[in-house]
């Protein structure tokens, strides 16, 4: 199979007042058809970083920010397959009685996602449909249709709820809209956070940033679903995956530093 090779990274840049704890989700994870390829990190001052794994094996890596300005900056490689999303029409639902054990906590309500609350919208518009991926698709392109994509629209508070209410919200705001409808349809959904190049796709123009999108359980295994876009792109890398944003956050801090610059590299490697 064909491949391309992709340039990733990040530049955070903080100013605190005081040392503050902060627990970093950056880093890009390997699968069976994606190699992450020289991997490097910095940071002003070589301070310490310490790597570790949570709760859903997502990598981690923290350090405190000392008094004054600080830069982290993450890059790497990544070689994928030249191919678009894939997808299969056949996949099956599977009722929460067959779902495996570690699966089962993706039907549940969550921080952003409360699929109780929204239950009755989900079987209303979707209840009716025949269950299977034909049915999740329909999620996805009426979270599409639904939400208007506004850059600052929505705050880190924000809820599935939120974005259903007011029709606009960004990529994890679409994210955490399907999830909700899928858990409230017994269909387990999961929050992933990571890197989508342009790549041979619609390019919005706009500054590359980390994006959010869906995985949902059919059959035997996850299946990406991207309700922002609405169709398949290529490129699409995982740093972490979790019930929802809070499982997921780029930064976690644990006090009030000022973040004054953050930069983000999704894009082919031309140089390869």
């Amino acid at each position: 199979m064909a491949t391309r090779t992709l340039k990733l990274g990040c530049t955070f840049r903080y100013s605190s007042l005081a040392p503050t704890a902060a627990v970093f989700q950056v880093a890009a994870q390997p699968t069976e058809e994606i190699q992450i390829l020289d991997e490097t990190w910095s940071v002003t001052g070589d301070l310490p970083l310490h790597h570790f794994r949570d709760l859903y094996a997502n990598p981690c890596t923290r350090f405190t920010l000392p008094v004054g300005v600080t830069t982290l900056t993450y890059g790497a490689r990544a070689i994928i397959p030249d191919v678009f999303d894939t997808w299969d029409e056949s996949a099956p639902e599977i009722p929460p009685t067959e779902l495996p054990d570690d699966v089962l906590v993706y039907t549940l309500t969550s921080r952003y996602c409360q699929s109780d609350l929204l239950a009755g919208q989900a079987w209303r518009r979707f209840g009716g449909m025949t269950p299977g991926y034909s049915r999740v698709q329909a999620v996805n392109t009426f979270v599409h249709d639904w939400l208007r994509y506004t850059t600052g629209s929505t705050n880190a508070t924000a809820t599935a709820m939120d974005a259903f209410a007011t029709g606009v919200g960004v990529c994890r705001d679409y994210a955490h809209l399907m999830i909700t409808f899928c858990r409230a349809l017994n269909i387990p959904a999961r929050y992933v956070h990571g890197y989508v190049t342009d790549m041979d796709a619609y390019s919005p123009g706009t500054p590359m940033d980390f994006h959010a999108w869906t995985q949902v359980w059919l059959g035997d295994r996850w299946w990406d679903f991207d309700p922002r876009w609405n169709s398949p792109r290529k490129g699409r890398i995982v740093i972490g995956t979790g019930r929802d944003a809070a499982d997921v956050a780029m930064v976690t801090t644990y006090g009030n530093p000022w973040l004054q610059l953050m930069t983000v590299t999704a894009e082919e490697d031309l140089d390869q």
